[in-house]
Formats: C-alpha cells, structure tokens, sequence
C-alpha cells in the first residue's frame, strides 16, 4: 500500500465521501447508496476503486458484505499529511528565488 495510491482513490469527492460514512460506521453498499443517493452500481465501483488501493475491506455477512476503512491505510494517509504539514511550516518562505536558472535582469 503506498500514501499515492490512497490519495489518488479518496481524490474523487464521492470516494472521499464514501470513506467519511465508513469511518464513522460499517455499511453495506446498499446503505451507502441511500445515504449518498447514488446507485448501488456506482457504490460498488467506488468500493472496488478503494480495495485495490487498499483503502477499505469488506467482510461477509449472508448476503451482504459490510465495508470498514483500513486502519492502516488511515494511518498512512494521517502520517503522510502530518509529514506534510510539518514540511510545509518548515519551508524557508523568505527565500528571494528558487533554485531555476532565473536571473535578475541588472540592466533595467
């Protein structure tokens, strides 16, 4: 599982939201499609898109399948971010260029 692949699968806002529903309980794809109002083929190709990535599993239950998010997955993307964060309030924002080949024009 690498952090790209589950930024890319929660990049689409309904995957997005779709893990949001998942984190705060387990569903089966027909009670996500009522609660996103979309259809139940949709959800099943967004779920799909998610378990490649790694990003949630199901587990049967009869008939259905309940799907929950991967706690290691949320725990990448949350150390990703985190790093990211922490990159971006270390970033020397006063620098007056960056490392290009631009240069001054002193003749003006």
């Amino acid at each position: 599982m690498k952090a790209e692949e589950l930024i890319k699968a929660i990049g689409e806002p309904m995957r997005y939201r779709i893990l949001q529903q998942l984190l705060l309980r387990k569903h089966c794809v027909r009670s996500l499609s009522k609660k996103m109002g979309v259809t139940e083929s949709a959800i099943s190709q967004h779920l799909k898109v998610m378990k490649e990535a790694g990003l949630v599993y199901g587990e049967k239950y009869g008939y259905h399948t309940h799907y929950y998010p991967s706690r290691e997955a949320v725990d990448l993307l949350a150390d990703t971010f985190k790093a990211m964060q922490r990159q971006s309030r270390e970033l020397k924002r006063d620098s007056p260029v960056c490392q290009c080949e631009w240069k001054e024009d002193k003749s003006r």
